[in-house]
């Protein structure tokens, strides 16, 4: 009877590891720009009182906090409720402005960037952001190509946005970055 319990057990205990294991699994559209990379962190962003959308950070080995924009990464949001892709360029443009100073030709190009990059979404809708050291971002909807911004200092300052100390979202920085190097 012992033996029957204690495999049960073991065999639950199998069944839990294999499900979080699965719940990590790289999503597939990122599996080639980052096939070794694993899930640093997960969170909700809730804005006075309404869910905005779930945050993932999935990082390379070695990767490190402190200098995030030296390292392959990509971070997914998906949507919970439904936006323009012009409020979500403005939206990134305000905190990335909140970040650093940004002159005003340069803001636009990025905006520009930005709002050919995101679509409008829908509830369910995910938006991946891939930082690509010496190069830029690049940008999926659905696992689907959007958008390439061929900046440096954009993607310093758009990854910024959730992963710089100074960012407005300490809490979801902190849950994004909970099992990455500090």
């Amino acid at each position: 009877m012992k033996h029957i319990a204690a495999h049960a057990i073991l065999a639950g205990a199998s069944m839990l590891f294999s499900m979080q294991n699965s719940a990590q699994t790289v999503p597939v559209e990122l599996r080639g720009a980052l096939p070794s990379a694993t899930l640093a962190g997960s969170s909700k962003l809730t804005y006075w009182g309404f869910d905005v959308y779930n945050a993932s950070l999935w990082v390379t080995p070695g990767f490190k906090a402190a200098e995030y924009e030296r390292h392959a990464f990509a971070l997914e949001l998906t949507y919970l409720r439904d936006f323009s892709g012009e409020d979500i360029a403005r939206r990134s443009l305000d905190e990335m402005r909140r970040l650093q100073s940004i002159s005003s030709t340069r803001a636009q190009q990025w905006e520009r960037a930005m709002r050919d990059a995101f679509p409008a979404v829908k509830t369910g809708d995910r938006i991946s952001g891939v930082n690509r050291p010496g190069v830029g971002a690049q940008f999926l909807t659905n696992g689907q190509p959007t958008g390439d911004i061929r900046d440096v200092e954009f993607a310093r300052l758009f990854f910024g946005i959730w992963l710089l100390p100074d960012t407005s979202e300490p809490r979801l920085r902190q849950a994004l970055l909970a099992q990455a190097t500090p």
